[in-house]
């Protein structure tokens, strides 16, 4: 388990908080870990109906921890974690709620298509800039966005880069409300109380219906991963990433 990650239960809800907030929660692999493994054994545990994914005041992540992009452009190997993150999302027993406030972005953005409730501040922004660092789309997010917010507003997050404010989030279909920060939390929450206090049989099947069969979406989040994965190696992609490491050290 990671450090970084809090996991905790009230009631019959699980809470999985990033707590990482001197990088933004920027998450490691290690986090990824740990995340996949807190989704997979509450759905397997009966006692447990909702999961809510939390982050940090002013963070809920800044995406994927530059380093391990790193290692992997450089020649290095990647480990089974953030496969087995995106996997227990798009295979979730149980609903998910998430709450975002402030940073959001790559994953940090796409966590939430996999949501069935996502609350965030107005000072939260949705960014996706895959395609500035010469990768391409995950998490299954070029299946889920097009058929949730259509192809434009898909293509204005994802493939141009648009950060997306926390009103226009809500407007396109990426969220469900947007709430004052210092009630963010205790929303999040009171609509998890609220999901697991539902007939469990009939919530499962109801939710079931709505997300349909789910093997197109394994499958996408193969594809993507096997893109990324050469992308990262790429002449294009080492280059948009040293320069982003360049402007940071500045």
């Amino acid at each position: 388990m990671s450090e970084h990650i809090v996991v905790e239960r009230h009631g019959a809800v699980q809470t999985i908080r990033m707590n990482r907030p001197d990088k933004k929660n920027a998450i490691t692999r290690a986090m990824y870990g740990a995340m996949a493994k807190a989704l997979t054994e509450g759905d397997a545990d009966p006692a447990i109906r909702c999961h809510v994914i939390l982050g940090v005041p002013g963070a809920f992540s800044a995406g994927n921890d530059m380093a391990d992009f790193m290692v992997i452009a450089m020649g290095g190997e990647g480990g089974p974690e953030v496969f087995d993150f995106l996997m227990a999302l798009a295979r979730s027993a149980k609903p998910i709620v998430s709450a975002a406030d402030g940073i959001a972005v790559g994953i940090g953005t796409t966590i939430h298509l996999h949501c069935d409730m996502t609350f965030a501040t107005p000072r939260t922004v949705f960014h996706t800039p895959f395609v500035d660092l010469g990768i391409v789309p995950e998490a299954g997010s070029t299946l889920i966005a097009p058929a949730l917010l259509g192809t434009q507003q898909s293509f204005a997050l994802l493939a141009l880069g648009e950060p997306f404010s926390a009103e226009r989030a809500m407007a396109a279909g990426l969220i469900y409300e947007v709430v004052p920060e210092e009630e963010l939390e205790s929303r999040a929450m009171g609509a998890a109380a609220a999901i697991a206090a539902k007939p469990p049989e009939a919530l499962k099947l109801s939710r079931d219906l709505m997300r349909g069969n789910r093997d197109a979406l394994v499958e996408r989040i193969k594809e993507e991963g096997r893109l990324f994965t050469a992308r990262l190696k790429s002449d294009e992609t080492k280059q948009a990433l040293m320069a982003f490491m360049s402007r940071k050290k500045g």
